[in-house]
């Protein structure tokens, strides 16, 4: 494993504090988003929060939770048991994990042995879970970036998703997909991760310098 984990409780002060300044797993599709001309408002608006994060040391992260979100936190542990009992593996939690070297890090919802294969979680409205299901066992595109970044982060080999709904009839309360490891699109992921990260730096450089010359 590439990363160092620090054991805290996600969603807790302290997981919030191992995150600041960092890029992180779920932000990793705004760090992508592009468009025909100029900058994704996304990417632009990550960057800045990145910035802020690092000069103020507060977290600029929106904490809210909607009814969707706090349902899918309530079913979480029961999907675990799901994926535990369908492949016959137990799964190991971890707080967070940080690049070695650089501001970045995810906040894995579980991972099996030393780190080699990771496991996403979602329990999502039911019109998303039936998305994936109807998607024909693809792994769903709007988390290709996630997948890369906690890829890059640990070094993982396999990559488990799972979508869990027990509103729908038994057989299809579980959509589930393993991807291997592709070295040439993790690669290419790291660098536009590097590259907008040494972006954060420079303009925390300019604000740092701008700061004590009015000072």
């Amino acid at each position: 494993m590439r990363g160092a984990v620090i054991d805290v409780v996600q969603r807790s002060p302290e997981w919030f504090a191992a995150r600041l300044g960092r890029l992180t797993g779920s932000a990793a599709k705004d760090m992508l988003a592009t468009i025909a001309k100029g900058e994704a408002a996304g990417r632009r608006k990550l960057r800045t929060r990145l910035t802020l994060e690092r000069l103020t040391q507060q977290s600029q992260e929106d904490s809210y939770i909607n009814a969707a979100m706090q349902w899918g936190i309530d079913h979480e542990a029961e999907a675990f048991g799901v994926y535990e009992a369908m492949t016959g593996d137990l799964v190991t939690r971890s707080g967070f994990v940080q690049h070695a070297t650089l501001m970045a890090g995810c906040s894995l919802d579980g991972h099996l042995g030393d780190f080699n294969t990771l496991l996403s979680i979602k329990c999502p409205e039911s019109a998303t879970h039936l998305g994936y299901l109807k998607g024909a066992g693809q792994f769903p595109t709007e988390h290709v970036g996630q997948m890369l970044h906690e890829l890059w982060i640990t070094g993982a080999e396999t990559y488990h998703f799972l979508s869990y709904d027990p509103r729908f009839p038994l057989p299809l309360q579980t959509f589930f997909v393993s991807v291997p490891r592709d070295e040439k699109a993790v690669a290419g992921y790291a660098e536009k991760a590097e590259a907008f990260l040494l972006e954060v730096d420079r303009e925390v450089e300019y604000l740092t310098t701008l700061m004590k010359a009015v000072a």
